[in-house]
Parts: structure tokens; C-alpha cells; sequence
């Protein structure tokens, strides 16, 4: 696990792949509370109380960026081990959350389950954690029910799979949309400011102002090019 943000108040945060999938989940805490998230929980749920219970931890929210299995099939058994509230997605993606079981004996990730979330998210919602809070984006394009949580203070944003370090979300599953990817990080994501960190829901961090200048497919000059095309398909992400 590794410390992306620096010490000191008011959140800090651990990543730890998990699944086969190599999703990053998050744990975040409030430095004054030491009261914890989880955001993503794809699976391997006793590594991730472990990491809680080692750095002396209170689990308070569980936080789901989109219905995929890697993000969220954990989820319920988190919940039933901690009975800690889930909070997210959008309800635009209910139809993947329904589909996790099945989706997990595809991808080869036991144990996944569906749920039912405790809050439902949308575009303009808080979401607290200890004494700091999150905004939340409906960003939709990569899944119709993707939301990104964003600290404001820490310029950090927990931006899933719409967003990597030199590439975006696929669009070409059950209700993606390209275009609408596009939109939602263009008009989402890049006011949010170029000094902005974001942990993706795969691979290394970045920033915004880095994928604006280098990103083959949503950077300024290709924006400004008109020549947009979709990653290829490839696995999960």
C-alpha cells in the first residue's frame, strides 16, 4: 500500500490493488477522527481490514465510484463485516450492480454480490467523512451511473475508471457512450483546476493538468483537433 497524500490534516490515504483486475482501492481517513472509507471495495476484504485494523482505524462509509465488479463486488461483504453504510453509485447504474454475480464468475473473481446501497448519489451531493467532506460528480460515460468524489481542500478526486494516467474508461459496454465520457471530463473534471490529483481506478496517479497536455485521447490539443476516438477494448477498465 502506498501513501499518496502528505501527512498531515485533514485526509490522508492508503491504495491497495485488489483482484485479479489490480483495482485501486482506497482507504481514506480523517487525520483529527481516524475515521475511515472505503472506496471501491472489488474484493479481497480481509487485506483491507487488516490495513485498517494496522494503521488503528474506525471504518465509517463504504463509497462506490460504479457498478463494475472489480469496483464494488466486495461491497456487501464489507457492509456485513463492519455494518458500515454503502454510499454510491448513481441509480443509473443499478442494472451492473444486479449483475455481479454473474459478472464475477466471467471475470473470474469469486465472491462477488450484489447489494442494495444505503444512499443512492447524484450530482451536487455531500458526502462526509469524520469532520471533512466530499463532493460528489455525476460523470457518466464509461458506466451511465459513474460518480467522482472530490476533496476540494486536499485537490485530491477519487475519479474511478472515467479517468487514467494516459488513457480514459472504455465505452463500448452495455450503455457507454464516448461522447458522454468526453463531456463529463471536459466539463466535469477539467474546471475543477490543473492541480488537481486523482487517484484512477487503475494504474498510477495523476493530474489533470498532466492528462490536458499529454492524454491521447482527451487532451486539449486533441479536443481542439476534432479527431476523438475511444481507447481500444481491453479488459475491464
Amino acid at each position: 500500500m502506498d501513501a499518496p497524500t502528505p501527512d498531515g490534516p485533514p485526509i490522508r490515504a492508503m491504495i491497495a490493488p485488489v483482484t485479479p483486475l489490480q483495482q485501486n482501492c482506497t482507504i481514506l481517513w480523517c487525520a483529527r477522527t481516524n475515521k475511515a472509507a472505503v472506496i471501491d471495495p472489488g474484493g479481497e476484504i480481509p487485506r483491507i481490514l487488516q490495513a485498517i485494523a494496522e494503521q488503528g482505524l474506525t471504518l465509517e462509509k463504504i463509497w462506490v465510484t460504479h457498478g463494475h465488479l472489480d469496483h464494488c463486488g466486495g461491497a456487501a461483504a464489507l457492509r456485513d463485516a463492519t455494518g458500515v453504510p454503502i454510499e454510491g453509485p448513481h441509480p443509473d447504474d443499478a442494472f451492473w450492480i444486479d449483475d455481479l454475480e454473474a459478472a464475477g464468475a466471467r471475470w473470474g473473481v469469486p465472491g462477488s454480490r450484489t447489494f442494495q446501497p444505503d444512499r443512492w448519489l447524484a450530482d451536487g451531493d455531500k458526502v462526509t467523512l469524520g469532520e471533512t467532506q466530499f463532493e460528489v460528480f455525476h460523470c457518466p460515460g464509461h458506466t451511465p451511473g459513474h460518480v467522482v468524489f472530490f476533496h476540494r481542500e486536499m485537490r485530491l478526486a477519487q475519479v474511478g475508471d472515467v479517468l487514467f494516467q494516459g488513457s480514459v474508461g472504455r465505452t463500448d459496454f452495455p450503455r457507454g457512450s464516448f461522447p458522454q465520457l468526453v463531456e463529463s471530463i471536459t466539463t466535469r473534471l477539467w474546471p475543477l483546476g490543473d492541480d488537481v490529483r486523482f487517484v484512477p481506478g487503475h494504474g498510477p496517479m495523476s493530474t489533470f493538468g498532466q492528462e490536458r497536455r499529454t492524454n491521447p485521447f482527451v487532451a486539449d490539443a486533441v479536443l481542439a483537433s476534432g479527431q476523438l476516438e475511444p481507447p481500444p477494448a481491453a479488459g475491464p477498465a
